[in-house]
């Protein structure tokens, strides 16, 4: 099946945070929000290996690239048609991935971790100046993985365009799916 080339977004592949698997309730949320466009949801290998610990990097984003590329080529669209993204590790795994050099049309970043709860200073926005493609921030306001100025402060560094959604909520934007998924949905329909 091959999709129109007209049209901006292929699909979307979307994968959890560390403590969760592929059918988080954002996730499922976020996937019915935006039908019929092709949604992905994936596990990474640790999760797949019944592991607790999450995969480092290399591991993740070699798991990613893998799962790109198969599911653009099952839906039929080019890879550079698909978005990626996720929530907290799952996110920033997808964020990592595309500075690296995975072809994508933009990231959807929910709850990303910009830092450990408390050690502000162990950043992860390293690869934030790779960032040329459209990517979408969702984050409680009062998420300890970095608050609503530290997020002001360093996405600054993303070269490509930046939107950001802030929610009333902590890290996992409790009981309000529905929010998180009208973010996304609004956010592809600008793509």
């Amino acid at each position: 099946m091959t999709r129109s080339s007209g049209a901006a977004v292929g699909g979307l592949l979307l994968t959890p945070g560390a403590g969760a698997g592929r059918d988080h309730p954002t996730l499922v949320a976020v996937e019915e929000a935006v039908a019929p466009l092709p949604v992905r949801r994936v596990d990474f290998p640790y999760r797949l290996a019944g592991r607790r610990m999450p995969d480092r990097a290399p591991v993740a984003v070699a798991h990613l690239v893998e799962e790109a590329a198969r599911f653009a080529a099952e839906e039929g669209f080019a890879p550079d048609r698909l978005v990626l993204g996720g929530r907290s590790y799952g996110g920033r795994m997808c964020s990592v991935a595309v500075a690296e050099g995975l072809p994508a049309a933009g990231l959807v970043l929910l709850s990303y971790p910009l830092h450990p709860p408390g050690k502000p200073d162990k950043l992860r926005v390293d690869h934030f100046p790779q960032l040329t493609v459209p990517v979408l921030f969702v984050s409680g306001t009062t998420d300890p993985f970095g608050s609503p100025e530290e997020f002001d402060e360093h996405v600054a560094a993303i070269p490509g365009p930046v939107t950001q959604v802030r929610l009333p909520g902590a890290h996992d934007v409790r009981n309000d799916h529905a929010a998180v998924s009208d973010a996304v949905v609004r956010w592809l329909a600008t793509l």
